[in-house]
Formats: structure tokens, C-alpha cells, sequence
């Protein structure tokens, strides 16, 4: 059996590398259209590594046929909503032209590997209190270019699906946070700034945005374990969100990060971090999964951050060894 991730050197496809090659006896494959492969150093030897822009329709079709997968976990896309406000049609035409091309290279082969197609709890957008925890009932409405481009995909796995009989199954996960998270998200970039000050590399300050959002969220490990699941046992057509089902505020992330930390930071704000449009709270109800599978996020958040933190210390260290 074998399996192919892409995105793998992202932060999530790398994660699941490493499941898939401690928790499994698939065989994984993995494809970027980047050939930085400082997430999957560790694992290079036992993974097959594919360099590739599957927004090439004969890329994405070359690869497939070389892969022949059992499994295909699409993870490859623009993950990052400020920058899908900066430049709209890049996140749409990323997000959805890889995914439709994997579709139709599937189709016209005739392979019926068991795929993955990763949404966002962002599909949702505009969230009422009367609304929450959110189920997969709940309307989509999209609020950025990014969460757009994620029900875009959603619905084209759907009718895929429907359409050609392709056994595609769908996900929707809520905030996923650890190492090798880019700091263009919230808790590793709190963090990497915690870590350059402990470093000496920045003064003692932490510049913050909007710290009264409440969010999802969930340890990376937790998720693409439950990405795995949900080729295993999953029902083809269907869609689950996944998430720890408890909401928390930027602000008790922010303070959970700062008792752990090795030395006393000032807390700034910065207009300049403030989204255009923010859900107050976020909270996922996954027990349609659950029901499914079995799986339940383990992984506290105190722990999770912990894992950021020091992750963040290590590489600082690792990169002044370098200079």
C-alpha cells in the first residue's frame, strides 16, 4: 500500500509524513513544488520525495502515475488568510487549480486511490453565538478570499465524488498548531518573537493583534492522525470536522506562552495585525467523526505550545551555528 502527500514539506504534510512512516506500513510518497527540505530532513531517507507543480496538469499527472497511490492526502495549498486579502486570485487559482488537476488526472486513468481533501473551519465564516459548537450543518459563509478558495475545493471533492464515483473523502479542520508551523500564525509567531527575546536577538517586546478571538485549537499530531483515520474508516462523500472542541482566546494563548518563558516581555499592540474581518469565537463540534473513527484530540494545548516554544529556541540556536 502506498500513499502520496502533497505538500509534504509544508507543516502539516511533514507531520504526516512522520505518522504515516512510524504508524503505518504504507509506503509514503511526497511532493512539493518547492525543493526546501529542511521539515522532512529528518525522514528524507524513508520517504520518496517528488519535486512537482501539480498546478501543471501534466505534472500532477505525471506524478500520479509514478506514485500509483493507494491513498493521496491533498494538502498542497495557500494556507495563510491575510495573504489571500493581499492578492485574492493567487490563494483562489493555487488552492483550487492543483486539486482540480489531481481530480482529473484520477478520472482519466481510471485510478481509484482513496483521497483526502483537506477544507478549513474558516468554510464556515461568519459564526453566531446560537451557532456554536459548529457542526457540519452549519451554513458555509466564507468571510476571505482564502476561506473561499478552501469551499471551493470542498465542494469540488464532493462532486467528484458524485460525479465520477471517485472515492473522495473530506475534512474540515479547526485551528492545528506546532512545530514547524510558519510564523505567520498566531501561536508560533508568538513564540518565535518569545524565543528571539530569550536569545537576545530582539528587544523585550511582543508585538500582538486582536487578543480577544477565540479559537479551536488543536496539536498538528492530533489532526494528521485523524487525517489517516479518515482514509481508513471514513465514508467516501462525506465531510467531519476536526478539532479539540474547546474554544481559548489569543490572550490565554499568549499568557500560557509568556509563564513559560525564560525572561519579562512587553506586550504591544499592532494595528498592523488586525484582520479586516474576525469571528469572535470558534468552536468545533467533531463528534460525527468521533461516532466514525473513534478518534478524540490527547494532546494538551499547554503542551502544544511548549513543543512551539522550544522548537523555535532550538532553531534560533541552529541558525546562529550556521552564520
Amino acid at each position: 500500500m502506498r500513499a502520496l502527500i502533497t505538500g509534504v514539506t509544508g507543516f502539516a504534510g511533514s507531520h504526516l509524513a512522520d505518522y504515516l512512516i512510524s504508524h503505518s506500513d504504507l509506503e509514503v510518497w511526497g511532493t512539493d513544488i518547492s525543493g526546501n527540505d529542511r521539515n522532512i530532513a529528518h525522514i528524507k531517507e524513508d520517504l520518496d520525495f517528488v519535486v512537482g507543480d501539480m498546478s501543471q496538469p501534466d505534472v500532477a499527472s505525471d506524478i500520479l502515475t509514478r506514485a500509483q497511490p493507494d491513498y493521496v492526502f491533498h494538502l498542497a495549498a495557500q494556507a495563510f488568510v491575510p495573504a489571500s486579502w493581499r492578492d485574492p486570485w493567487q490563494t483562489i487559482a493555487n488552492n483550487i487549480r492543483a486539486q482540480l488537476n489531481i481530480l482529473q488526472a484520477l478520472v482519466k486513468s481510471d485510478a481509484r486511490p482513496r483521497m483526502l481533501i483537506v477544507g478549513s473551519a474558516d468554510e464556515y465564516g461568519m459564526i453566531t453565538p446560537d451557532e456554536l459548537p459548529i457542526t457540519e450543518a452549519t451554513p458555509l459563509r466564507p468571510y476571505s478570499p482564502y476561506a473561499v478558495s478552501k469551499v471551493a475545493q470542498d465542494m469540488l471533492g464532493y462532486q467528484y465524488f458524485a460525479s465520477h464515483d471517485l472515492p473522495i473523502v473530506r475534512v474540515r479542520p479547526f485551528n492545528h498548531i506546532g512545530a514547524r508551523q510558519s510564523p505567520a500564525f498566531v501561536a508560533s509567531d508568538f513564540a518565535k518573537q518569545i524565543a528571539e527575546v530569550e536569545a537576545g536577538s530582539h528587544e523585550p517586546k511582543l508585538q500582538v493583534g486582536n487578543l480577544e478571538a477565540k479559537r479551536d485549537f488543536t496539536d498538528v499530531r492530533d489532526i494528521v492522525r485523524a487525517y489517516h483515520l479518515a482514509l481508513e474508516y471514513g465514508e467516501a462523500g462525506e465531510v467531519y470536522n476536526l478539532g479539540a472542541e474547546q474554544a481559548y482566546s489569543i490572550r490565554e494563548i499568549l499568557d500560557m506562552l509568556l509563564d513559560v518563558s525564560q525572561v519579562e516581555i512587553e506586550v504591544v499592540r499592532d494595528p498592523a495585525r488586525l484582520r479586516p474581518c474576525d469571528v469572535p469565537v470558534v468552536e468545533c463540534d467533531c463528534s460525527k467523526f468521533r461516532q466514525q473513527t473513534g478518534w478524540r484530540a490527547a494532546v494538551s494545548l499547554r503542551e502544544s505550545l511548549l513543543e512551539i516554544l522550544n522548537y523555535w529556541r532550538e532553531r534560533i540556536k541552529e541558525d546562529r551555528g550556521r552564520k
